[in-house]
């Protein structure tokens, strides 16, 4: 019973997500029919550029990122057995921002992506050298760690604000992070991140092991330090892509494990899966109600606004149980 319940969960999430898609391309000032999507039956071309190179792009990046930030969140929430751990903990994000603010105040924009990249690469293994203490990795020493990482980054990043002069505004919007200019060619990249979210998937009973506490873990046969450092690579890899196309962008990865804890129980095999679903849902919807209602404003400010009153309320039943 509880496989055939686990896999209508896992169908409907994905219906879920086409239909979520379809309605974000459907829905903007240029008011476009389902139908004539479906059917091919577009009445002009400008309709045609509107849907196929502007909203479908943004739609399915946004769907991508948000799985991706929900999948890492799930395991990070697991790894550092603390409901409050999302991809950003470990410093990931402040490092991101750390490579795109050098990137713009050197004037290479085309570098941009990578400075996102490989500065939230750098600042997770950064994170994992400090925090390692003879070969032990202490899972309240790493996110201890990762928060003094953080906020030594993010000063970085206000130091390159102020020198930032006219770029200063670029930085900005990075930070608030957005889908504005996602488009055909950010899609291969951001699709390599389901290969990382497969291997998380793969170490889910791993994961349920972990979840139980180190002691439990090395009863089982399982070495936690090794374990640790491989999702930790894992979970930033799939961070660092994901922010290099739009920006830093919070709460998803924080909310969407939880409300799928709620649904589906803890057991990873269903939960990974199942919050890739409900991320790229609600990133989706987020970035719809962006673009059509709110004049574009950038999605992470979205998220933050609707995530986290929705957080406090999902700590709120929890204490009620």
């Amino acid at each position: 019973m509880n496989t055939i319940r686990n896999s209508l969960i896992l169908l409907s999430l994905g219906c879920a997500v086409v239909i979520a898609v379809l309605l974000s391309v459907v829905t903007g000032p240029v008011e476009i029919s389902v139908i004539d999507i479906i059917t091919g039956a577009i009445s002009n071309g400008t309709e045609a550029q509107i849907i196929f190179d502007i909203r479908l792009p943004r739609a399915i990046a946004a769907a991508l990122v948000g799985a991706g930030l929900a999948c890492a969140g799930a395991a990070m929430q697991t790894l550092f057995r603390n409901d409050l751990a999302d991809p950003y903990t470990l410093g990931t994000s402040a490092g991101g921002a750390v490579g795109v603010s050098l990137a713009i105040i050197s004037g290479a924009l085309l570098l941009v992506p990578f400075g996102a990249f490989f500065g939230a690469i750098g600042s997770a293994f950064l994170v994992y050298i400090l925090a390692a203490d003879r070969k032990r990795l202490s899972t309240g020493n790493l996110l201890l760690t990762g928060i003094a990482v953080s906020m030594f980054f993010s000063s970085v990043v206000s130091v390159c604000l102020v020198f930032s002069g006219n770029n200063m505004h670029q930085i900005m919007f990075w930070l608030m992070g957005g889908l504005w200019n996602a488009s055909w060619a950010d899609i291969p990249l951001l699709l390599i991140t389901l290969i990382p979210a497969g291997i998380l998937i793969l170490f889910s009973r791993d994961l349920n092991i972990m979840s139980c506490g180190e002691a439990e873990t090395r009863t089982l046969g399982i070495d936690p330090e090794k374990t640790k450092l491989l999702l930790l690579a894992v979970s930033a890899g799939i961070t660092g892509l994901v922010v290099s196309v739009s920006g830093s962008i919070g709460f998803i990865g924080l909310v969407s494990p939880h409300i799928m804890r709620i649904i589906t129980g803890p057991d990873h095999r269903i939960l990974i899966p199942a919050s890739l679903g409900c991320g790229a849902i609600l990133l989706v919807c987020a970035d719809t109600v962006s673009r059509t209602w709110l004049g574009d404003l950038p999605v992470g400010i979205v998220t933050a606004f609707f995530g986290a009153p929705f957080f406090l309320m999902l700590i709120r039943r929890r204490s009620d149980l």
